[in-house]
């Protein structure tokens, strides 16, 4: 009888266990490099090429669930103040102040780093004449100051990373003026060029540089990828965005991919971030047509055609 009572009382103590969370924290376990949930902000630039990595990264590793929302870079930088964002995917790392800040109100600095480098590439209507483009040039439509009948189109005219290269990199101080306008998305913006003729647009060579991408392709049926003058030739060539030309600097309008990571132990977002700093991640940016900036490219000299990207 004294048997049979306490096998009723842990069968009672078991049922508690489960009606009081026992079974979920074993679905849920403890989050680590590998499993758990997380959000993340990434700029949306960078679409294509991060959900492609969340894509592998969750096949690979099961119990993980990465959660990306895609916005101006502007927007995913304020999310960092937020606890439910811990990480955040951008074109620059943190300042000494934004460093001395997160350190004063957590109580450590968040990690941050480069994982890639990506161009800005130009692209213009299938029937447009104008497909090779001077910096200068640029510059002067985009301030106003170079006469062009050219309708210049980007993803917002605030708080984007386009927008803050187009102004610290090209413009240099200037401010913006001319014929330029907003679209919402990077997408957007390659379905103005490709309707209207007189457009120049501004997008994330992510967005169009893989070929074995489908998406990719069917944008590329619509507008052209222009050529800018070389940066660090010898001779006045013009170049589009190819890897090497982003690895080497003869493209004129190159930036960073990086990460900051707010999160001082062994998370998920660690993981992810081991993930894409490393072989698998960076093999994941070459195919997407950024330059790792994690592993070695190698760079070989040939002959090629400009008409075939």
């Amino acid at each position: 009888m004294r048997m049979g009572k306490q096998v009723w009382m842990l069968l009672f103590a078991a049922m508690l266990q489960w009606g009081c969370g026992g079974a979920p924290q074993k679905a849920g376990q403890e989050e680590t490099l590998a499993s758990g949930l997380i959000h993340i902000s990434v700029d949306e630039s960078f679409k294509p090429v991060i959900d492609s990595q969340i894509r592998v990264f969750e096949a690979s590793f099961p119990n993980a669930r990465i959660i990306a929302h895609y916005k101006p870079e502007a927007e995913c930088l304020k999310d960092l103040r937020y606890d439910s964002i811990r990480m955040v995917i951008v074109t620059r790392g943190l300042t000494e102040g934004e460093v001395e800040l997160f350190r004063d109100t957590l109580g450590y600095a968040p990690r941050f780093g480069k994982m890639a480098n990506d161009a800005i590439a130009v692209v213009v209507h299938q029937k447009s004449k104008d497909s090779l483009f001077d910096l200068r040039d640029i510059k002067g439509m985009l301030g106003g100051t170079v006469p062009s009948d050219k309708k210049l189109v980007m993803d917002g005219l605030q708080a984007t990373s386009t927008v803050r290269f187009m102004l610290d990199s090209v413009l240099r101080g200037d401010k913006m003026g001319g014929r330029v306008q907003a679209a919402p998305t990077s997408e957007e913006v390659i379905d103005y060029v490709a309707k209207n003729p007189d457009a120049i647009g501004f997008v994330g060579v992510s967005w169009i540089g893989n070929k074995e991408d489908s998406t990719q392709l069917s944008f590329l049926t619509k507008v052209r990828i222009s050529a800018l003058n070389c940066r660090n030739c010898p001779d006045e060539v013009y170049v589009k965005p190819y890897q090497a030309n982003i690895v080497m600097r003869r493209y004129p309008m190159v930036r960073g991919l990086h990460y900051i990571l707010k999160e001082n132990y062994a998370g998920l977002g660690s993981g992810f971030v081991n993930f894409l700093t490393g072989e698998r991640g960076q093999l994941i940016f070459k195919r997407a047509y950024l330059a790792p900036s994690k592993m070695a490219l190698q760079v070989r000299r040939m002959d090629m055609e400009e008409s075939s990207f």
